[in-house]
């Protein structure tokens, strides 16, 4: 699946003009590199996403998005820091 739209269906990024945009402004990295919106994931892949003054890092879990949006995440929460 593409990175930008993982950001989206997994819930991680609410729009995927807005993964687009994050991932073309440098802002995503994926297994500690930078990360094009079509870039494809796989299981395990790390993303790293910088939100202006919050640093979020996931581990992919499943690239399968859930068939109601409250039944699981597809992602497992490793860090989330802010900076200053």
């Amino acid at each position: 699946m593409r990175l930008d739209k993982y950001l989206k269906v997994s819930r991680l990024i609410k729009r995927r003009t807005v993964a687009k945009n994050a991932s073309d402004g440098q802002r995503v990295l994926v297994n500690d590199k930078i990360a094009k919106p079509s870039q494809t994931l796989k299981e395990n892949d790390i993303i790293t996403i910088h939100f202006g003054l919050k640093v979020v890092t996931v581990k992919v879990t499943t690239l399968i998005p859930p068939k109601r949006m409250d039944d699981y995440l597809m992602y497992e929460l490793i860090s989330e820091e802010k900076k200053s």
